[in-house]
């Protein structure tokens, strides 16, 4: 349990506080605010920091160890706490709160606010303006919905004051506009503002995905026109159905019937999380959000969620949710759903990919930056795919070349941070193995290894990949123990056939995703060591036939032939060489017995 100092201001504050919602902000000494938090009871979120004997993380052990003074707002809701804390957050940047960056610099649709509305998109929206729908994150897309907008019910793109006194006074003329039917004229009063404002309308229910309403409106008009006998005007409300319906068959992502939905997903990473949104009516993304989240204090999922979920809130305007669909539950007075099948589950799994996209763009761009972030993300996916204890910095991997017996090898390849060190790779040329005996060639490669970097008292690696399946792990982890350093470094087998991972004394392997960057650098490891094997394998296998050629020379043994094709590099350049030069390496009995072979 934290012991508080006794003149400590939050001392006595503690014993008053109110259980209510609100949102507490914490000082230090110095009167620097450290951060900002909400609560349904402000009591016993606040008190829950101090009457803990172990906190969830060491950074808000630290926190908790710095907080000399709190201040406090009550609020009404849970849901205005949310909002409060989302805007102090924005305005203040407490050292230990997230760090939430959006997409805010994308374009909405603005209506402005005035006698006959325009409708355009801006960038920077401004408070009081107009009103507002979107981000949009496809430019494309908003361009298709204005496109509709426009066809549908045409309205003015001039500055012109349309007050009713210049508009009386005749003080503008028609333009180009209204001559190619992209404006009715309310400049020359050629369309009453009841008329405009119909039509204003019936953008705004376009912009809000509610095309039933609008496709209602037009079905009333034409029937209402052909009622009349006015067939033209008729007519022209049938075009506008149909390219509704056009856009709708086109737009459409799930069913139709869902209306007035958001969806939220996450994905993230140790350091960051990204948060997608989407806003769905009439079966129809009509709003779309990304966000970033920087860890402070290691937050829950739910509390990540419920950041973003506030942000969301506190820029939307004139949209009512039905309900809001998530990937697990939030403690927040609202309509949330967890599905787990249907449409729904659909638009979950959608949201998850667009915010999966946007962390590997984000990812990206950072790595660019910093190159080491790439190194880290990478060690940690393999520390957590292969359940190892440490970051794998250094690691191993082992692999055997033979035929038949012949010429055994073990070849070992080192990588550092994730890329080969080629500097660091070593061969054996296997001495106490008789046939091929894969299991015991592997057992003397990691003896041999291993020995000699305790005897250099070189670190060890945090990881030893062995190329093969159960029997050659077991091998190598005999020669661990015999070592005796089994447990100071992990060990795992990988199977050629399914790519199959094993650890020791588990019958069962694990199948890491094909896809992942994981197992990308296991197999680049494995398939390394084959190829630095074989090499050397085929290296050791040539030299030997060469060898061979020269001990068919009677007189002539391993040895010598040993030392004359070290001298002389080639047989070729052997057979030119003069008595003189060979009797200075093998003697003069031995150089004449050479020279008679190749005159023979």
């Amino acid at each position: 349990m934290v012991k508080i100092p006794e003149i400590a201001p939050i001392k006595s504050k503690l014993k008053i506080l109110p259980d209510a919602p609100g949102v507490y902000k914490y000082f230090d000494k110095n009167d620097t605010l450290l951060y900002i938090g909400k609560a349904k009871s402000l009591k016993k979120r606040v008190s829950s920091y101090f009457n803990r004997n172990q906190h969830e993380s060491r950074k808000t052990k630290v926190l908790v160890s710095k907080i000399w003074d709190v201040n406090i707002t009550v609020v009404p809701t849970e849901m205005d706490a949310l909002l409060l804390e989302n805007s102090l957050i924005k305005e203040f940047q407490p050292k230990y709160n997230i760090n939430l960056k959006d997409d805010k610099t994308f374009p909405v649709i603005m209506v402005t606010k005035e006698r006959f509305p325009k409708v355009y998109p801006v960038r920077n929206p401004k408070k009081g303006a107009g009103t507002y729908f979107g981000p949009y994150t496809n430019v494309r897309l908003m361009r298709i919905v204005l496109d509709l907008c426009k066809k549908i019910y045409p309205t003015r793109n001039c500055n012109y004051n349309l007050s009713k006194k210049n508009i009386d006074a005749s003080k503008f003329k028609v333009c180009l506009e209204y001559q190619i039917g992209n404006c009715k004229g309310a400049c020359e009063g050629l369309e009453s503002e009841k008329e405009y404002t119909e039509s204003i309308n019936g953008i705004k229910n376009i912009l809000r995905g509610h095309l039933k309403e609008v496709k209602d409106h037009l079905k009333y008009k034409m029937e209402r026109a052909a009622a009349d006998w006015q067939f033209e005007e008729a007519e022209k409300y049938k075009i506008k159905l149909d390219i509704i319906d056009k856009y709708q068959t086109r737009s459409t992502v799930v069913n139709a019937r869902i209306n007035d939905v958001d969806v939220l997903n996450i994905a993230q990473n140790d350091r960051y999380a990204y948060i997608n949104y989407l806003r769905i009516s009439g079966g129809i993304i009509i709003q779309s959000k990304n966000m970033e989240i920087k860890k402070k204090m290691e937050e829950t999922t739910e509390q990540l969620l419920e950041i973003a979920y506030g942000d969301i809130s506190s820029f939307k305007t004139n949209t009512e949710t039905v309900e809001i669909i998530v990937p697990t539950p939030l403690p927040l007075e609202a309509n949330f759903v967890v599905p787990v099948s249907g449409d729904k589950k659909k638009l979950l799994l959608l949201s998850y990919k667009n915010a999966q996209l946007y962390m590997q763009e984000k990812t990206n761009q950072y790595e660019k930056l910093d190159p080491d972030l790439r190194v880290e993300r990478l060690l940690t996916n393999i520390k957590k795919d292969l359940r190892l204890k440490d970051l794998p910095v250094h690691m191993e991997c082992f692999d055997n070349s033979n035929i038949q017996g012949a010429y055994p090898v073990s070849a070992c390849v080192v990588f550092r941070n994730g890329k080969p060190s080629k500097k660091d790779y070593r061969h054996f040329n296997i001495k106490t193995v008789e046939g091929p005996d894969d299991f015991a060639s592997m057992y003397e490669g990691l003896t041999r290894r291993y020995s000699r970097m305790i005897a250099d008292k070189e670190p060890f690696p945090q990881l030893i990949v062995i190329d093969g399946g159960k029997g050659q792990l077991s091998s190598s982890v005999q020669a661990l123990k015999d070592l005796g350093i089994y447990g100071q470094i992990a060990i795992i087998g990988i199977a050629k056939r399914l790519e199959e991972i094993y650890y020791p004394g588990d019958s069962m392997p694990l199948y890491i995703d094909k896809k992942s960057e994981s197992l990308r650098v296991i197999q680049h490891m494995r398939d390394e060591a084959h190829r630095f094997g074989i090499t050397h394998h085929r290296n050791r296998r040539s030299q030997g036939t060469i060898v061979s050629q020269l001990t068919e020379i009677k007189g002539i043994g391993a040895e010598s032939a040993t030392e004359l094709l070290k001298t002389f590099k080639s047989v070729a350049r052997i057979k030119k060489t003069c008595f003189d030069d060979l009797a200075n390496v093998v003697g003069p009995a031995k150089a004449k017995l050479v020279i008679n072979y190749f005159e023979k």
